[in-house]
């Protein structure tokens, strides 16, 4: 089994990777970005390495043996002008600012095929961990009512038409009204926002409404930046007084789907995929 190379940002989809690879008994080396990566990835092979050393990352996952690479958790757009490149990172940063300025999906594909030059193949966290993907209708035992899934539709219709613009991949709809709509802060501080709006525009512990909708960018490659939902959303989303939480089906992984299906039912919480 070839040695994958994990370039790891912050959040818990690069831990559910590196544990996968793990209990299947692949060898695994994982680059931790600086100021991105969660501190118990140092547990694996691997090194730390910042946004810009390139080089350094090639030559150690050359030196590793590794094959394949998969690009894992949230990494916020840098201020291009505070990184120290290496060497090779010198070289390549004019191209990537120059992607970069067109959009995070333009980033992201020139990031790709950077590796992809250097004769490594691109593996989807999804892939890795076994297709763990949003199936279509409802995870746990409760299900939404006509009118929150109407909200839960409208969400998903939003975030993918935010998606066209390269601006996020979540939303959140309440009473048909859109209360947020996912932009670089991410998910989790999307919630948190609406947790602080005013209790007339949300629902509440006592009485829920309202739900999370994600969706992946339709021009972006989904083997490095699908959307990801776990635990942890569900609980911000009942901490929003939120009815529920969904996304395309195939097109969303989950992180640990039992404990997932465990806060939403202990919450009171609906999960649910729909088809495309």
């Amino acid at each position: 089994m070839s040695r994958l190379g994990l370039i790891a940002g912050g959040g818990a989809l690069p831990l559910a990777v590196a544990a996968r690879c793990e209990a299947e008994g692949r060898p695994v080396f994982v680059v931790r970005l600086s100021g991105f990566a969660d501190p118990h990835l140092a547990r694996y092979p691997g090194m730390e390495a910042g946004l810009a050393e390139i080089g350094k990352v090639l030559a150690a996952l050359k030196k590793a043996d590794c094959k394949a690479v998969c690009f894992a958790g949230m990494v916020n757009r840098p201020d291009f002008k505070s990184l120290k490149p290496d060497f090779k990172g010198m070289t390549l940063l004019p191209g990537i600012i120059a992607e970069a300025a067109k959009g995070d999906d333009a980033l992201l594909r020139k990031i790709l095929s950077l590796f992809e030059a250097e004769g490594y193949a691109v593996e989807g966290a999804d892939d890795i961990l076994g297709g763990e993907t949003m199936p279509a209708g409802a995870l746990g035992a409760i299900k939404p009512t006509p009118e929150q899934m109407q909200d839960l539709r409208k969400a998903i219709h939003v975030a993918e038409k935010s998606g066209e613009l390269d601006i996020g991949q979540g939303a959140v709809v309440c009473d048909g009204l859109v209360l947020a709509v996912e932009a670089q802060e991410g998910t989790d501080a999307m919630l948190a926002r609406v947790a602080g709006l005013p209790a007339d525009l949300r629902g509440s512990p006592a009485a829920r409404k309202g739900a999370l909708g994600k969706a992946p960018k339709p021009i972006q490659d989904l083997r490095v930046d699908m959307p990801v939902m776990g635990s942890h959303t569900v609980e911000l989303a009942a901490a929003a007084g939120l009815a529920g939480v969904g996304g395309v089906a195939g097109k969303l992984i989950l992180i640990d789907h039992a404990a997932m299906v465990e806060a939403a039912d202990r919450l009171g919480l609906f999960v649910w995929g729909e088809t495309p």
